[in-house]
């Protein structure tokens, strides 16, 4: 009888060691969560604005733009992989003159956009257009606005962007990528959303 509560006690102790060291042994570790993809700046969105210069017209933007790094390489040194500011998508433009009667439109392809916080700057080439502008960068801002305030807008060919070539002439100055005057105009119907993210990392 003596044995057989010793084997008892030897056993019980055993269990009890066991059943303490798998409650104190580390949980198993979670599976590693897939890491999530990099944040893609965009702008979207249509609206009306009030220009100060001509309040009377009717003036429209539509832009659909998203921002795809390194993905339109340039033929000079450096630039073989293209820019982290390279982009994709379309804009249109709308512009009723009241005083004519004429209505001009143009459509754009984005070519590069870049964010800081809720402002972004953007630019596009001109592929259809009644105004003679085919061929042509066109550079638009956008702010999307916070805390109540309005959503607005910049653009290229209006108040800005004058040049003077050495003889003194003043020309229209060349459009350069995501080359654009800050948001100027407000917009009165409409909006648009702005996702900015940070610089892709260079490709290595």
């Amino acid at each position: 009888m003596k044995n057989r509560m010793s084997a008892l006690v030897i056993a019980g102790t055993a269990a009890a060691l066991v059943a303490a060291l798998v409650a104190a042994a580390p949980a198993p570790a979670a599976s590693a969560a897939p890491a999530a993809a990099p944040k893609v700046a965009s702008v979207r969105g249509g609206g009306t604005i009030l220009f100060p210069y001509s309040p009377k017209d009717d003036i429209r933007f539509t832009v659909d733009a998203e921002q795809t790094p390194w993905t339109k390489p340039y033929p000079v040194p450096g630039l073989e992989n293209g820019l982290p500011t390279d982009a994709r998508g379309r804009v249109t433009i709308y512009h009723y003159f009241t005083e004519t009667g004429f209505t001009g439109t143009a459509e754009a392809e984005i070519d590069c956009l870049v964010t800081g916080g809720k402002t972004a700057t953007l630019t596009a080439m001109v592929k259809t257009s009644n105004m003679g502008w085919e061929g042509k960068r066109i550079g638009i801002s956008v702010q999307d606005g916070e805390r109540g305030g309005p959503d607005r807008i910049g653009f290229s060919w209006a108040v800005a962007n004058v040049d003077t070539k050495p003889d003194g002439t003043v020309v229209q100055g060349a459009v350069g990528t995501c080359m654009a005057p800050a948001p100027f105009t407000e917009v009165t119907k409409g909006g648009f959303k702005v996702t900015p993210a940070p610089l892709a990392p260079i490709p290595g």
